[in-house]
């Protein structure tokens, strides 16, 4: 799971399904919209029984999907998601020693966290976030500690895959979802921070304000 949710909206959307070629790529913390999807289940596109019953129109009848494609700066409504594939974002966490003081890094346990219902959870309410930095835009002028323009209060953009990304960057869709608050380089106060001891900072996070124009 690499969304981590520090003062969000409320009451996150979490009925929708994800298009089956997109849900297995979902790190959490990406930008999706929605996409109509045939309500009924084949090969290459299935659903839960619940998502099925989904209509728009009689001539074209679909229902609504989920992915973290953007392909137009007009393309609404704009979510955070929040499934993923590690961390919490595996169906059973994480497991830290296996065997005991011989892993520091952890081991998944588990799928994704969609696979049980091939739905995602979407953050449709402004509020303070956080991503992890493998999961977003990771160009020289993306969402980078290298990046001098990281700035607070820099507008994000999102990348066609969904990844925030500064407005303006060589990736960005053109399209604002949000405002840069600053980058973290250790979440807990356990650890001894890098700039204490004079040791290259290395970022983990980048919180931002989200926030769809």
């Amino acid at each position: 799971m690499t969304l981590y949710i520090y003062q969000p909206g409320v009451q996150p959307l979490g009925q929708f399904d994800v298009l089956d070629a997109y849900l297995a790529g979902i790190k959490g913390g990406e930008i999706g919209t929605l996409y109509p999807a045939a309500r009924t289940v084949s090969s290459t596109e299935k659903a839960a029984k619940d998502a099925l019953d989904g209509y728009t129109n009689l001539t074209d009848v679909k229902r609504a999907a989920v992915a973290n494609s953007i392909t137009a700066t007009t393309q609404r409504p704009l979510w955070l998601l929040d499934d993923g594939t590690s961390g919490y974002g595996t169906l059973f966490g994480q497991v830290i020693g296996t065997p005991v003081g011989l892993s520091t890094t952890g081991t998944n346990l588990g799928p994704h966290t969609s696979t049980g219902s091939g739905k995602v959870t979407c953050w449709d309410k402004p509020g303070l976030y956080a991503v992890s930095v493998d999961a977003v835009d990771t160009a020289a002028d993306g969402l980078v500690i290298a990046n001098s323009s990281c700035d607070p209060g820099l507008k994000l953009d999102c990348t066609a895959t969904g990844l925030l990304t500064p407005t303006g960057s060589t990736n960005a869709v053109g399209v604002e979802v949000g405002r840069f608050v600053e980058f973290e380089t250790s979440p807990s106060l356990v650890n001894t921070p890098a700039s204490l001891v004079g040791a290259t900072e290395a970022a983990v996070r980048a919180i931002f304000h989200y926030k769809v124009v």
